[in-house]
């Protein structure tokens, strides 16, 4: 048996920010990307937001912007013991807004918006940073009293470009969202895709997309998807995987027989012609 994926290459003219990558504290190159497409947009505030910020170090977008570049910045991390370490981090910086919360969804339980205002966080923010784990795509969708120039935002890597998936409206469960899906969410709020690196997408207001002089932004000219599995059937029934040897981040290998629906006795195609 034949099987193997044939991986689409990504487009250079699309993807020239990644050749931009750095990182001081960020984790996959976010530091130096951020900087050119603010270095492409021109003034800004200098107004940044990040969450979960864990200890404002490990796998920062925001650190050096605050530390080096004296930015004031808004970090929100839900975790008591995580928390202390952020403010261990930032206590000697009175532009480092510190808030212990989980952002909730819901109207008067504590919206990005309703923790934003109540720190007096500026309504016009240049980076916001989005990464929770699950909830991300609502979280964005949510906001409405705070507009960003630039935002960063985590995506599941293992979802096929041409699928469109979010996962429940609840912080019960850990499953992320498709960046098909925030690709099609930026749209209608008026954001355009500039770079996709693993896990992270980064939008720029649509106002700012022609600057960066990006021809095709769509998934598929944009990003590989770290894993990008397929599931399908031959026509006695037997189901095959390919392109997703293991559960990403368990390391689980993935095996078609433990996903057979029938039984071998029952995987026949009746009309097949049989010498």
């Amino acid at each position: 048996m034949k099987l193997r994926m044939i991986r689409r290459p990504t487009n250079p003219a699309s993807t020239w920010l990644w050749n931009h990558r750095s990182n001081v504290t960020s984790q996959c190159g976010e530091d130096g990307i951020l900087a050119k497409i603010f270095e492409v947009i021109g003034q800004h505030g200098k107004v940044c937001v990040e969450f979960g910020a864990w200890d404002g170090v490990l796998y920062s977008n925001t650190h050096s912007l605050i530390r080096q570049q004296d930015w004031t910045g808004y970090l929100i991390e839900a975790n008591a013991e995580k928390f202390k370490t952020l403010q261990h981090t930032y206590r000697d910086n009175p532009k480092a807004h510190l808030v212990n919360r989980y952002v909730q969804l819901d109207k008067g339980q504590g919206t990005l918006d309703e923790i934003l205002a109540e720190q007096n966080c500026p309504r016009e923010i240049d980076l916001l940073c989005i990464d929770v784990d699950g909830i991300d795509y609502y979280i964005w969708e949510g906001l409405a009293a705070h507009t960003a120039k630039v935002i960063v935002i985590e995506f599941n890597p293992t979802v096929p470009n041409d699928v469109v998936f979010v996962q429940e409206r609840t912080a019960k469960i850990n499953q992320g969202c498709s960046l098909l899906a925030l690709t099609l969410l930026a749209k209608e709020r008026g954001y355009e895709l500039v770079c996709a690196n693993k896990w992270n997408a980064i939008f720029v207001r649509a106002e700012y997309f022609p600057l960066f002089k990006i021809a095709d932004n769509s998934p598929d000219a944009m990003y590989q998807p770290h894993l990008d599995g397929r599931i399908f059937h031959g026509y006695d029934g037997t189901i095959h995987i390919v392109g997703m040897p293991e559960l990403l981040w368990q390391g689980v290998p993935v095996r078609a027989e433990r996903l057979q629906v029938l039984p071998a006795n029952l995987r026949v195609f009746g009309d097949a012609q049989r010498s």
